[in-house]
């Protein structure tokens, strides 16, 4: 199975983080951010990821330090899961619908790490959790995971809805990226 457990200690978070990319669809464990919690759901479900979380953090300052850790965790956890990129269709993408809101993620595992954000700006929060966390989260993902990923939020009025959009489109992408239907490696030079 392609499966990867990370630990990552510093002096503001502490996370015990394991992820199966041929999962069932479950996440088990808790961030300390519930509106986080509810997207690494859905991140799994639509995914059919399994992800288990086990994370102390300075939430007394903010989120911002465990939510970018858990994005640079999880990414060092795709990368490793997928040590042999051999047969991986490599690119992914996906637009989704929430309501009123639609989100389209792009996503390329060339091993070239790249991140771009375009739409709506995400101010504000959600409970306790500030929503310019989304891209920093997928920001550190990315550079972890090696991956070339584009949000693209292409509308939206509801925060709740225009995030839902995003974890979802990126879920359901990652899963086209490193489905296993490829003759091969997906790269004329030989290498991912």
């Amino acid at each position: 199975m392609r499966k990867a457990e990370v630990k990552r200690k510093t002096k503001e978070t502490d996370i015990e983080l394991s992820f199966n990319l041929d999962g069932e669809g479950k996440f088990v464990g808790t961030t300390g951010i519930g509106f986080l919690d509810h997207m690494f759901d859905l991140l799994c479900v639509h995914g059919l990821f399994d992800l288990k979380v086990k994370v102390k953090g300075d939430l007394a300052v903010d989120a911002h330090h465990t939510t970018e850790d858990l994005g640079l965790c999880l990414g060092m956890a795709i990368k490793e899961a997928l040590a042999k990129k051999e047969g991986i269709n490599r690119y992914g993408q996906c637009a989704i619908p929430m309501d009123e809101a639609l989100a389209e993620v792009f996503i390329d595992l060339s091993g070239r790490p790249f991140f771009l954000y375009r739409g709506k700006p995400l101010k504000g929060q959600l409970g306790l959790f500030d929503l310019e966390l989304v891209k920093e989260f997928f920001h550190a993902l990315s550079n972890e995971a090696k991956m070339n990923l584009h949000i693209h939020l292409v509308y939206g009025e509801n925060k709740h809805h225009c995030v839902e959009a995003i974890f979802k489109a990126f879920a359901r992408a990652l899963k086209k990226a490193v489905s296993l239907n490829y003759p091969g490696l997906p790269s004329s030079k030989g290498v991912l």
